[in-house]
């Protein structure tokens, strides 16, 4: 199936842009949600407005990104656990923690979707997790989870029991 995309999709391609997809991802899951129309002739030739309708908007929004990569970028998260005499977590750290604890740094909701985390962090130690702001811009924070108890001026003896558990 041609489509046409109507918007950004990650992994896929920017507005205005022709593609051919798969017949279910496209009619469950492009065109419900309109980010994409059918790749008819009358659609393929307002493609290019929504190219440049969608080049001058991504230029406004670049600037706000940038603005806030320059604020994560850096920041250091810290999180309490319960932790086994190993330094085993029970439970995890998964992306939603990491992303109410950047929340209250940054003083307002971030989305845990945009944290890289590949697997949940199950130990004691210090770990950097990629952060998508967009497709380019990926700033990194570095996250150190603690044994519950344990102040944060401890932070620096924490070493990573593993290597960086994030994207």
């Amino acid at each position: 199936m041609k489509v046409l995309l109507t918007q950004d999709v990650y992994n896929l391609g920017h507005a205005g842009d022709v593609k051919t997809i798969a017949d279910g991802y496209g009619r469950n899951y492009l065109l419900p949600r309109n980010m994409a129309v059918l790749a008819t002739s009358g659609a393929i030739k307002s493609a290019e407005r929504i190219k440049m309708r969608n080049v001058e908007r991504r230029a406004r929004n670049h600037a706000d990104i940038a603005a806030q990569a320059a604020v994560i970028g850096g920041i250091t998260v810290y999180i309490h656990g319960r932790t086994g005499e190993k330094g085993k977590l029970f439970g995890s750290v998964t992306a939603a923690n990491i992303a109410d604890e950047l929340s209250k740094k940054l003083g307002s909701e971030f989305d845990k979707r945009k944290i890289g985390l590949r697997e949940p962090i199950r130990e004691v130690g210090t770990y950097t997790v990629a952060v998508r702001l967009a497709t380019e811009v990926t700033p990194n924070i570095t996250v150190v989870v603690l044994p519950e108890g344990a102040p944060i001026s401890e932070a620096a003896a924490v070493v990573p029991a593993e290597p960086a558990a994030a994207a």
